[in-house]
């Protein structure tokens, strides 16, 4: 197969598109058809040698994709081979072909286009694992979200706002915060002239990828009972000095959270819980087409100079692929806000998209069976 490989760590030139090894399938493993893929910041650091993919995942760029189904592992029930599907991957997003895991793959809403549906998975995926399932957010709250024209932002602004919850973003100008009122912030605070912790004083949760630099502030801003999810390190620092008597006495929580690194059966948990709590609304049009793998270095210099956005929205629980399947690790229980999608609500998808930069051929599926070769 085709796939975007490494030369070398670095920025975007050393990247090429060459061949490489078909990844075998597992048992419980879907093997996808690769339409789309996208960018997240975790390819940008693993490209330069920061970011090492977790033990037994592909080497190959890319933490998720959509596509279609063209071959369904032995022990995998209600997929077929031609099915739309999206997933969340530990890596090999960046090829013709991946296989994953079925619990981390997601039927693609008629709403969504391939392109669309390749830039939801990792972002909306993370924001709902964060902020609903870690955060437990619930309507009526507030929540300040450091990045709010990123991709995490603007999924995050989407999925709380949809559950009525006050949103309170930071951004880096005028322009950006003015984007994130457009797409549906309550307040949006210009870290470079205010300060965070006066303007969103008493937010009940914080969503923060900055990390040690911003922790202390984080907690002062908190209110009581307050919790602070901790998602990246961008501020560069690893250690951070708090007040723990004001921690203890306000009964603060200081969360810390990765997606990737997970295993699939948490994975498969996330995908199972946020089936239950998006339903999909059908869209009439085509499915995008697209050419040979290709990748665009003007792409991935914007995604790292700019705060690039994504997200991604599920069907209903009853069209859960695999209704047998039940997760060996159980999070909390949790009230899930009922939600559906609408076109403008996958603009979070749209608001950066030039982090979508791979497409395969929108070749006509395959008839539907339980097994076949692998289309090449």
């Amino acid at each position: 197969m085709r796939a975007v490989l490494l030369d070398a760590f670095g920025d975007e030139s050393v990247m090429r598109i060459g061949e490489a090894d078909s990844p075998p399938l597992g048992p419980h493993e879907l093997r996808i058809a690769i339409r789309a893929t996208a960018i997240n910041r975790a390819d940008l650091l693993q490209r330069q040698g920061h970011y090492p993919p977790p033990p037994g995942a592909s080497e190959i760029l890319g933490m998720e994709c959509a596509g279609v189904v063209s071959e369904v592992g032995v022990d995998v029930v209600g997929w077929q081979i031609g099915d739309r599907v999206m997933a969340l991957l530990p890596g090999g997003g960046y090829a013709e072909q991946t296989v994953v895991d079925a619990g981390s793959a997601m039927r693609v809403p008629d709403v969504l286009s391939d392109e669309e549906a390749a830039a939801l998975p990792e972002v909306f995926l993370t924001v709902w694992l964060n902020l609903f399932m870690l955060a437990r957010v619930q309507r009526g709250e507030s929540a300040l979200i450091h990045g709010g024209g990123s991709g995490i932002g603007t999924a995050a602004t989407t999925l709380l706002k949809l559950a009525g919850v006050r949103v309170i973003v930071t951004a880096g100008s005028a322009e950006k915060c003015a984007l994130c009122i457009a797409h549906g912030a309550d307040v949006a605070i210009n870290y470079r002239e205010d300060d965070f912790v006066e303007k969103a004083k008493g937010v009940d949760v914080i969503l923060d990828h900055i990390g040690a630099r911003y922790l202390p502030r984080d907690l002062a801003a908190l209110n009581r009972n307050g919790r602070v999810v901790i998602i990246g390190s961008m501020g560069g620092e690893s250690k951070a000095e708090i007040d723990v008597t004001s921690l203890l006495s306000k009964r603060q929580q200081i969360i810390g959270s990765t997606l990737r690194g997970r295993p699939v059966s948490e994975k498969a948990e996330i995908v199972f819980v946020i089936h239950g709590a998006l339903r999909r609304r059908p869209r009439g049009g085509k499915d995008s087409a697209g050419h040979r793998p290709r990748v665009s270095a003007r792409a991935g210099r914007r995604c790292a100079s700019a705060d690039g956005g994504r997200g991604t929205l599920r069907e209903d629980r009853s069209q859960r692929p695999d209704k047998k399947y039940k997760p060996d690790h159980t999070f909390k229980s949790m009230s899930t806000p009922s939600f559906s999608l609408s076109r403008n609500h996958s603009a979070a998808s749209r608001s950066g998209t030039a982090c979508t930069v791979i497409s395969s051929p929108s070749t006509p599926p395959p008839a539907p069976s339980r097994v076949s070769p692998v289309a090449r």
